[in-house]
């Protein structure tokens, strides 16, 4: 039975390497668009984001650069969002030191999908160590209810990895459970392939809640499944059951297992479904149409969504009910993460039912 650590001081904690994402106004092309909206994000503080936004505490273990007005723009963002932040301040370096990433993205729109372009050279993220935190304070002392890592941060670089695995044994030394997202980016593992297959290998032996998609599992890990993309994704499900059993049979510590269903119909219609196996019961949310304003960070938002419904001890049927509707949460706005009102709001989404609350 998954149980999290009791008398955390903080329910939710992730390695990242924080930086700011830029958007054309009015979902126009990158090339042609002359006003755009920063928003300071990363994918694993998008998944704390619900957490945090509904009460519980969160923090994310980073790297700033010191004097940096983007690296200011970020804590105050954290702040704003209610996600503590701990990490290193960085020395500039000069002109051509470390920085911040940088994410500019193209929402799409119909039949022009959405593109992103990752400006990632020097960032500051990509030195995180753990001799820069105190592992025995934070899931000793001060306690964690859930680790959430990446496959994002943890491939990012040499020393990421490292990081990664060596919070990932601190974490289970003391008890507090892993959920790992798998996020497969293959120019993040382009000439480390063997390298980082070890140690997703290590880490998703460690996980208690392991995510992924089709593609996340096939080539993060080498299990087979259906094809990636495609038409009719309802008529996979079978196939991604199977995918599922089978990385449960090799990695047979975790206890929740669980992957995402999307079918791009345009930029602007997707249908979204999930699956989520616990134990040997299965759940299942068939794909349904949604809307989409910005697809960039629902599959954080389904993440968000189930650590949350975990860290609340909630019946294990409602856990995918309110990741797949915190999923679709995140794609209704610009933003890479859903900052919902409070639960009224995504049970509503879930139910289909939009009209107006006075």
């Amino acid at each position: 039975m998954l149980k999290v650590k009791e008398n955390c001081l903080y329910h939710l904690v992730c390695p990242t390497s924080m930086g700011v994402r830029i958007t054309p106004a009015d979902r126009l092309p990158v090339h042609t668009s002359r006003m755009y909206q920063m928003q300071a994000t990363s994918a694993e503080s998008n998944v704390l984001n619900v957490s945090a936004a509904l009460g519980l505490k969160t923090k994310v273990l980073t790297a700033f650069v010191a004097g940096s007005p983007i690296a200011d723009f970020i804590k105050s963002e954290l702040r704003f969002r209610n996600i503590d932040y701990e990490g290193p301040e960085v020395k500039q370096d000069g002109p051509w030191g470390v920085r911040h990433q940088f994410n500019i993205a193209d929402s799409g729109y119909g039949l022009r999908g959405p593109r992103v372009w990752n400006d990632r050279a020097g960032e500051v993220g990509r030195f995180l160590n753990v001799k820069d935190f105190d592992t025995e304070r934070i899931f000793g002392k001060e306690g964690v209810g859930i680790l959430h890592l990446s496959g994002l941060i943890a491939s990012m670089s040499a020393d990421t990895t490292q990081f990664c695995l060596d919070l990932a044994r601190a974490a289970k030394k003391h008890g507090t459970l892993i959920s790992f997202d798998l996020n497969f980016r293959a120019s993040f593992w382009k000439g480390r392939e063997e390298e980082l297959r070890a140690s997703f290998t290590e880490i998703a032996s460690y996980a208690d809640i392991l995510i992924g998609n089709e593609e996340d599992f096939q080539l993060a890990l080498g299990v087979k499944g259906p094809e990636a993309g495609g038409k009719d994704i309802a008529s996979k499900i079978d196939a991604f059951k199977g995918m599922v059993l089978e990385v449960r049979k090799q990695f047979p510590h975790a206890q929740v297992y669980a992957t995402t269903l999307r079918q791009v119909l345009n930029a602007n219609q997707h249908m979204w479904g999930a699956l989520v196996l616990v134990g040997d019961k299965w759940y299942v949310e068939e794909p349904r149409e949604i809307q989409v304003l910005d697809r960039i960070g629902g599959g954080d938002g389904f993440v968000a969504g189930l650590l949350y419904a975990i860290l609340r001890g909630w019946e294990q049927d409602k856990w995918i009910q309110f990741a797949w509707a915190t999923g679709v949460l995140a794609t209704t706005v610009y933003d890479d993460y859903g900052t919902p009102a409070d639960e009224d709001q995504v049970w509503a989404i879930y139910s289909g039912n939009a009209r107006v609350k006075r």
